[in-house]
């Protein structure tokens, strides 16, 4: 049986920082339209992973892949053009700006100006735009024109979350999307998760330390130790304690392939 080639493969990846090695050969593997995510705990690594994947730091080894082709991102935007985009904690929004022109910050369109000298922000398609791109993932905000800062805490993830959506083509990283949000805050984002893997038809990177968030959205599990990748699983045939003990060193740290089990079966 041929194993699909991966969305995103990294392989052998380490990272120092001085007499610290932050990753120590970590592998990731992430398939085509699923949600896959990132566990282990403070000190693992994960942070380092995944600003080497959104291009903010440069491995001193390893490879990354995207779709079978080996990619080196120089930096953010290197990433952004491969179609990777990150969901950080602090959301990076401008809270005095509307939803339409947080999804397209940095990003502005603009429309002619006299004799097509001046360009202008093209605020009615931004917000048009936005409109759409909301509307496909169901979300519901109090007003288009409504300042981001005014909102609330699951409002301004689905915000976050729609700017990625809107501009993610192959992966959209998502690091700790429920920390601080209330319960219904919480529902309203575990949902959004999963619409943006099926109807956007990308896969989601998810990191987070929340054990039942990861195993009620999680297609896929890599859990993560001292640098190094300790075991895949999926998540449907593993449970809190097993990812526990694993996260602690204490578990089968075999790292099994959810493909190659298949194949086993």
């Amino acid at each position: 049986m041929n194993t699909p080639v991966p969305l995103l493969a990294a392989r052998g990846i380490r990272k120092r920082y001085g007499q610290v090695e932050a990753l120590r050969g970590a592998d990731l593997e992430v398939g085509e339209g699923e949600v896959h995510a990132l566990i282990g705990d403070n000190g693992a690594g994960k942070s380092t992973l995944v600003k080497a994947l959104s291009g903010v730091v440069t491995p001193d080894e390893g490879t990354i892949e995207l779709r079978g082709e080996r990619v080196a991102f120089g930096g953010p935007r290197d990433a952004q053009g491969a179609g990777i985009e990150t969901v950080y904690q602090d959301l990076a929004l401008a809270p005095s700006l509307d939803a339409g022109a947080n999804i397209f910050l940095g990003r502005e369109p603009l429309r002619g100006g006299f004799r097509g000298r001046i360009g202008f922000l093209d605020r009615p398609r931004m917000r048009r735009e936005a409109a759409h791109a909301l509307e496909d993932l169901g979300v519901e905000l109090p007003s288009l024109e409504a300042e981001v800062g005014t909102m609330s805490g699951g409002q301004r993830q689905a915000v976050a979350v729609a700017r990625a959506a809107v501009w993610g083509t192959a992966l959209i990283i998502m690091d700790e999307p429920t920390a601080a949000l209330g319960v219904r805050q919480t529902e309203v984002v575990l949902s959004l998760i999963r619409r943006v893997c099926e109807q956007k038809g990308v896969s989601v990177l998810l990191i987070s330390h929340n054990m039942a968030h990861v195993l009620r959205v999680a297609d896929t599990i890599t859990v993560l130790r001292l640098g190094r990748r300790a075991a895949v699983r999926r998540a449907l045939d593993t449970s809190l304690e097993e990812l526990t003990l694993l996260m602690a060193g204490l578990g089968n740290e075999a790292d099994v392939d959810p493909e190659d089990e298949e194949d086993e079966e």
